[in-house]
C-alpha cells in the first residue's frame, strides 16, 4: 500500500500489515508526533542493516530543534567487559548491552522538566560508546530512539516498549540487510571475507531475534524512494 504525506494516511491498517512509505511520509508523521507536546518518544526498530540510523538522520535533519536522536547502541557494554563475560564474539546480541541503563535513560527522557539530559553515543569507527555525547534539551518535543531490541521480550528489554509512545519497524529483505552490513564493515577497513563471516554468524541471527518483535510495532514500514522533484 502506498501512502501520501497526511498523518491520517497511516490509519486503518491491519495490525502488522506493512505500509510502503517514503522518508517524506515518515517525516510528516513524525512532525505530527512532535506537535503532541510536551514530549513524545518514538522508537525506530529493525534488524541490523535495516536503515534505522539513515532514517533517524533524515528525521532529525528535517525537524531541527524539534527532534533529537538517541541510539540504543550507546549502551553497548565495553569490549573489556564483554571479554570478561565471555561474550565479546557475540557483541550486539541482546545480552551484550546495559539494558537497565537504557531503560533508566528513557525514564529521564519522559520527564522534560529535568532540563538537559545527556545520552551516550556509539562511535562505529572505534566500536565503543562515548558518554554524555548527545544533549537532549528540555524543550525538544520529540525524542527518536533507535535500535535492534526495542520490541524484544527477554534480558530486560521487555521494559522498553511501555516507555515508548510509538514504534516503527523497518521491514527490509534479509539479503539486502546482509549486503548493507558487509559494505558497512568493509567501509571501516575489514576484509570482505571476515566481514561476511561476522554478518552471517552474528548479525543475521540477531536479526532473526529482532524480527520476532515485529507484531508489537505500531507501524511496519517498507521504505520506498521519494519521487523525483518536479523540474523548475
Amino acid at each position: 500500500m502506498d501512502v501520501d504525506s497526511e498523518q491520517g494516511a497511516f490509519e486503518g491498517l491491519a495490525p502488522g500489515a506493512p505500509v510502503r512509505a517514503t522518508v517524506a511520509d515518515l517525516v510528516a508523521r513524525a512532525r505530527g508526533l512532535a506537535a503532541r507536546g510536551p514530549r513524545t518518544l518514538l522508537g525506530i526498530v529493525g534488524a541490523p542493516g535495516a536503515g534505522k540510523s539513515t532514517l533517524c538522520t533524515a528525521l532529525a535533519g528535517t525537524l531541527p530543534q524539534r527532534a533529537v536522536v538517541v541510539g540504543m547502541d550507546g549502551f553497548h557494554l565495553a569490549d573489556e567487559v564483554l571479554r570478561g563475560l565471555g561474550r565479546r564474539e557475540r557483541k550486539g546480541a541482546p545480552d551484550t548491552f546495559d539494558v537497565a541503563g537504557y531503560v533508566a535513560l528513557l525514564d529521564r527522557l519522559r520527564r522534560p522538566t529535568e532540563g538537559v539530559v545527556y545520552a551516550p553515543l556509539f562511535d562505529r569507527s572505534i566500536e565503543a560508546a562515548i558518554a554524555g555525547a548527545v544533549p537532549v534539551p528540555s524543550d525538544v518535543p520529540l525524542v527518536v530512539t533507535e535500535g535492534n531490541y526495542l520490541l524484544h521480550d527477554e534480558h530486560g528489554w521487555e521494559a522498553v516498549r511501555s516507555r515508548l509512545d510509538e514504534v516503527w519497524y523497518l521491514d527490509v529483505p534479509p539479503e539486502e540487510r546482509v549486503r548493507r552490513l558487509v559494505a558497512r564493515r568493509t567501509g571501516h577497513g575489514e576484509d570482505a571475507t571476515t566481514a561476511r563471516a561476522w554478518v552471517l554468524g552474528v548479525d543475521a541471527p540477531n536479526g532473526d531475534v529482532v524480527d520476532r518483535g515485529r507484531a508489537a510495532a505500531d507501524l511496519v514500514v517498507q521504505l520506498v524512494a521519494d519521487p523525483p522533484a518536479a523540474p523548475a
